[in-house]
């Protein structure tokens, strides 16, 4: 009969090695779940437990796959590689995308409930003590029946009493067009940084995805300015329209170019999306030139200018990462470049929210000229 030597380096006969291994074996099933998973206490992983392990594989800038090398300046509590179900949960855990997620998360809930608020609240009815120029347009001057045709297809049916009517208020379809605009920029911003972690290749549609929203709002914010300073002149509403939609959609396509979402192109990409808002400058200019005895026509100016401010300002931090260029590993997790450039987004839209407010009232009140 052979000898087995255990691990003391004691001789043994085989037969009692070998039945000593099966109560071993046995003592090990004994103490594994179905599951092959330890029964202790300290072997239990609870869903909170999991989450913290997955925090504990944040990384630092240095460890990160090339495609999430971005900002340098920021230099720890990376992502990278998550798999779906822990990307979804980190929005609840603290990482250095957290801020940038909640920043654009509540700002979309917020312009859903600016939506929500503006259809069943903002007026769909003028009221008739604005509209007393009509009595005195009607009767001083008699109206052809085209023109009489004109007036009756502004007014509410039945209010018109010969005199005076109820004026149908002005299309609101541009108001909306930059709410749903605010809307898609902001959600599709929350799930780029949410997650852009899992991979390379999820990463660059998400980006894509994100350039697109910033484009669309941009364009979509120059919708009510344009069409409700320029309603009364149709070639001139229609022109800025599609000027401005063209440079939408070119800067969208463009932003479809792989190359162009690397980081050496951080600086053309603000260029691109900076320009585009300053071309807003010429239809303000030539608004204030058609309306200088308009009060109203000043007020909608100085709420864009200060959105303009506000969107130049967010550029500016975004291309130049200001302040974390200056301390790098101080702003990680809050207060960065492109967490400040979120938060100015938000109030730059919510600016232009009351802005396009103060362009209905305006256009409610003064409408068009029938004669």
């Amino acid at each position: 009969m052979g000898a087995e030597e255990l691990d003391e380096g004691v001789l043994l006969p085989a037969g009692f090695a070998r039945k000593r291994s099966k109560m071993e074996d046995l003592k090990e099933l004994n103490r594994r779940d179905c599951h092959g998973r330890e029964k202790g206490f300290e072997s239990l992983s609870s869903p909170r437990e999991k989450a913290t392990e997955w925090l504990s594989q944040l990384v630092e800038f240095s460890a990160l796959p090339e495609y999430l090398q971005d900002n340098s300046f920021i230099l720890r509590h990376y992502r990278a590689d998550w798999p779906l179900k822990h990307s979804l949960l980190s929005i609840f855990s603290m990482h250095n995308e957290t801020f940038n997620i909640w920043s654009h998360l509540i700002g979309f809930l917020l312009f859903l409930g600016l939506t929500i608020y503006t259809a069943m609240h903002v007026p769909t009815i003028v009221e008739p003590s604005t509209l007393h120029r009509w009595q005195s347009e009607i009767n001083d001057v008699m109206p052809s029946y085209l023109q009489l045709n004109e007036a009756l297809s502004s007014c509410v049916p039945g209010t018109f009493d010969g005199t005076q009517c109820i004026q149908k208020p002005i299309t609101r379809w541009p108001f909306f067009v930059f709410l749903g605009g605010a809307m898609f920029c902001m959600l599709a911003s929350t799930l780029c940084h949410l997650l852009g972690c899992r991979s390379a290749k999820t990463f660059y549609l998400l980006m894509r995805m994100d350039y697109a929203g910033i484009a669309t709002l941009i364009a979509a914010s120059f919708f009510p300015p344009v069409y409700y300073s320029f309603m009364c002149n149709p070639f001139l509403c229609k022109l800025y329209l599609g000027i401005i939609t063209s440079m939408g959609i070119g800067t969208l396509l463009t932003s479809m170019v792989p190359v162009f979402q690397t980081a050496e192109y951080r600086q053309v990409r603000a260029a691109m999306f900076f320009i585009m808002g300053i071309s807003g400058i010429f239809p303000c200019v030539h608004k204030i030139f058609m309306y200088q005895d308009e009060p109203m026509a000043y007020q909608a100016l100085y709420i864009e200018i200060f959105m303009g401010i506000i969107y130049g300002l967010s550029a500016l931090i975004y291309s130049t990462r200001i302040p974390e260029r200056w301390t790098p590993g101080t702003f990680d997790i809050v207060g960065n470049s492109h967490q400040l450039f979120h938060v100015l987004v938000v109030a730059g839209a919510y600016v232009h929210y009351h802005g396009g407010l103060v362009y209905l009232q305006w256009r409610d009140v003064k409408g068009c000229p029938l004669f």
